[in-house]
């Protein structure tokens, strides 16, 4: 099934979008291959408010969020991951209004190599005031969010979920206009498969990702995730069982059609693919996984 993307939606640079009673959204002037048309931060609630992801520290989008905010009091903010599109206005932003940033904390398996940085980067310098973990509550004015661990994007990923609206605020881990990157040793094809589940058993009404427009119709859409990822895993397998045994050329043949600047971050999705289909006995390797390493299926 292709993955029904939705990538046209209304929105300004500098304006405050009313979503719905309890969301709002301001969209930072961040465009690029892998952030779309810019870093969605949702302000949840009217009068008190908690900021999801309050993106890049840029002074443009500062004065974006802060008319946005004008008149409310911001009691919570929530970090998904800290990619630097992400998180590094989270600080500046509760230490002005006098709260604490709630997040994961750093990866239980820190990035090696730089690989995540194929793509936003990380954000070094983010530490949460609160660490919290999945299933924990965080009540506000007439809102109530649950943390949701959902690790593959990176290890450390929080999707947060608004009781009141049963809406899904997905960070990096569903995307309505693309797939998301899952790049080892931090990112886990495995891992965000299971995420995925997860997700679907939620039957979320709403999903709003950071990048790009809602998903309106969620199950579709997050079974079409699904079946995207295991048809990938078909193809890598066939690449293989056609002679193919290193990751470059498998990405020439399977992504001969996108976008050259993302094949690195292909051959990292590629990578996390073959890692776990290893994993799961279905390819061989000698020694490390890595992008160099030659693959076969097994026998």
């Amino acid at each position: 099934m292709a993955i029904p993307f939705v990538r046209q939606f209304d929105f300004e640079y500098g304006r405050c979008d009313q979503l719905s009673p309890l969301v709002r959204r301001v969209i930072a002037d961040n465009p690029g291959p892998f952030t779309f048309t810019g870093t969605g931060v949702f302000i949840i609630g009217n009068q008190n408010v908690c900021v999801i992801d309050p993106g890049p520290n840029s002074k443009a989008h500062k004065a974006a969020l802060d008319k946005a905010l004008d008149g409310c009091n911001v009691t919570h903010v929530l970090v998904t991951h800290h990619h630097i599109d992400h998180s590094p206005l989270a600080a500046p932003l509760a230490k002005e209004h006098g709260c604490e940033v709630y997040g994961y904390g750093l990866q239980p398996r820190p990035p090696q190599g730089g690989e995540v940085r194929l793509e936003a980067g990380d954000d070094l310098a983010f530490k949460p005031d609160v660490e919290i973990r999945d299933g924990h509550i965080i009540r506000g004015d007439g809102w109530t969010m649950e943390a949701i661990h959902t690790p593959g994007h990176t290890s450390n990923h929080l999707c947060y979920a608004l009781k009141e609206e049963n809406t899904l605020f997905s960070g990096d881990h569903i995307m309505g206009w693309s797939t998301s990157v899952v790049s080892p040793p931090d990112g886990d094809m495995g891992d965000y498969l299971a995420s995925l589940d997860r997700v679907l058993a939620r039957n979320f009404d709403l999903i709003r990702p950071t990048h790009g427009p809602v998903i309106t119709e969620t199950r579709n859409f997050v079974q079409a995730y699904i079946d995207h990822r295991l048809a990938r895993e078909a193809q890598i397998m066939g690449a293989l069982e056609r002679g193919m045994t290193q990751i470059s050329d498998i990405v020439a043949d399977l992504y001969a059609d996108v976008d050259k600047r993302l094949h690195p971050a292909a051959a990292h999705s590629v990578l996390s693919h073959l890692i776990h289909m290893r994993k799961t006995g279905r390819v061989t390797a000698k020694g490390e996984d890595s992008l160099k390493q030659a693959y076969k299926p097994a026998a």
